[in-house]
């Protein structure tokens, strides 16, 4: 069983040895957003009951042999001894992440859990842990508050890619002891507790959503891109060796010898998409066939600032070249476009250190929109694989708790799983307008960007 952590959803899938899902689940819970660059959870909610329910409803009636969470990332939340949070959990992207006097170096450089540490230390000195959601999701299976490396990883430099700081905890008034545990390889956290549906299945130590999706992607060949369409719009382009990663992008490691990974996350998938969407009314996707391809404003989608291509925590969301001809269709097909020009843009710029994109792959629960799978074709020109199952992570997730049980040698088998639903391509007609938005869409970026917007 995989269990994936997302902002708006907790996401289980249970999958067989080939990959064929036998149930799946999904169990909403809301992001609470009241102050301006806030974003949190109810971490009982989202991180424990959620969770709960999420394993009850596919586990009942299986025999599960192991149970791993993914989750997104970073997040933190203070608990007490019992597990129960003593106040939010943090998000990526929140206000109270950011370490006031440091300047990131690079994309990915934010350090935002030690700044969340620092803000929960403070808030709730009493707390007797201070963990990540995988951490607190596998307390409530097993009862134990233990991550993956790699979930770990993504608290540098608090975790230093081998152990906590203890420098850095104890500057904040944390000791090492008050984080979670960190397991190594496919170490089992422990075995899901008795009286919970699948009592005795071994609990994985966890990961990331996004090397979760990976996984079961099939994105593993340079030229390849794969593109989560979540609440968070995460873009990798596949490429070979380890290239200098341009500025804007980050650099990180594929799961396939020899290849790397450039690109990284942006603020303007289901966050942005949702919001417009909501803005235009119920049941506007279906008229995108009436919007003409040569007429069409223009967004900026930084709802709340940018991550990747461009980083400002100041951005904001705008709408141009709008006129009296255009309708809520227009409006919403511009959505899309912006979110998939996000995309190119990426592309682009991992283009200038050698990627030579093929194909796109589609995964996450944006790919059930026909009109963000069309833009994303149309903007970048290339065919997009849709992934089968919106539920990646917890798929990918699922494989690596077949690792834990000793069903599988390794992670890299998961390839396997991959399964393509149908495949987008661009649309001739097109071509030509969405070029021309695409280079007024850079223009606008830029100018937001330096403040002449």
């Amino acid at each position: 069983m995989g269990i994936d952590i997302g902002t708006t959803s907790v996401k289980a899938v249970v999958a067989d040895g080939d990959g064929n899902v036998l149930a799946r689940a999904r169990v909403p819970h809301e992001v609470i957003s009241t102050a301006e660059g806030e974003l949190s959870h109810d971490v009982d909610r989202a991180w424990r009951a959620g969770v709960l329910d999420a394993l009850g409803r596919v586990a009942v009636g299986r025999t599960i042999a192991a149970v791993a969470v993914s989750a997104m990332v970073p997040s933190l939340a203070a608990v007490d001894a019992g597990g129960a949070a003593l106040g939010p959990g943090l998000l990526y992207g929140d206000r109270r992440g950011r370490r006031p006097g440091h300047e990131p170096a690079f994309p990915g450089d934010e350090g935002e859990v030690l700044g969340f540490l620092a803000w929960q230390v403070a808030q709730t000195p009493e707390a007797t842990a201070y963990w990540p959601a995988q951490a607190v999701a596998n307390h409530a299976l097993c009862g134990a508050g233990a991550v993956d490396l790699s979930t770990a990883a993504t608290a540098f430099p608090l975790f230093d890619l081998e152990q906590w700081d203890e420098g850095l905890a104890a500057g904040v008034g944390a000791p090492t002891s008050k984080l979670a545990r960190v397991l190594s390889g496919h170490e089992p956290a422990g075995r899901v507790l008795e009286g919970l549906p699948c009592a005795g299945a071994l609990v994985a130590g966890s990961t990331v959503d996004a090397l979760a999706e990976q996984l079961v992607s099939g994105a593993s060949t340079a030229g390849d891109v794969m593109v989560l369409c979540g609440t968070t719009l995460i873009v990798w382009s596949v490429v070979e060796g380890w290239p200098a990663a341009p500025a804007g992008v980050w650099g990180v490691p594929h799961h396939v010898a020899g290849h790397s990974l450039l690109g990284g996350p942006s603020n303007a998938g289901g966050l942005f998409l949702d919001m417009v969407t909501r803005w235009v009314g119920p049941g506007v996707a279906d008229r995108l066939a009436e919007v003409r391809p040569d007429d069409l404003p223009v967004w900026l989608p930084y709802v709340r600032g940018e991550r990747t291509p461009v980083h400002s925590h100041s951005l904001r969301a705008g709408l141009h070249d709008v006129s009296h001809r255009h309708g809520p269709a227009d409006v919403l097909a511009a959505a899309y476009e912006a979110s998939a020009f996000v995309v190119r843009h990426h592309l682009d710029l991992a283009a200038s250190a050698g990627s030579a994109p093929k194909r796109i792959v589609a995964s996450g629960g944006g790919t059930r929109s026909d009109g963000w799978m069309q833009a994303l074709a149309d903007a970048t020109g290339l065919p997009v694989d849709v992934a089968a199952l919106p539920e990646g992570a917890a798929l990918g997730a699922a494989f690596l708790a077949r690792c834990t049980a000793g069903l599988e040698s390794s992670a890299l088998e998961a390839e396997r799983w991959a399964r393509t639903g149908r495949t987008v391509e661009p649309r001739e007609d097109w071509v030509d307008a969405t070029e021309a938005r695409y280079q007024r869409f850079r223009v606008l970026a830029a100018a937001a960007v330096d403040g002449r917007l």
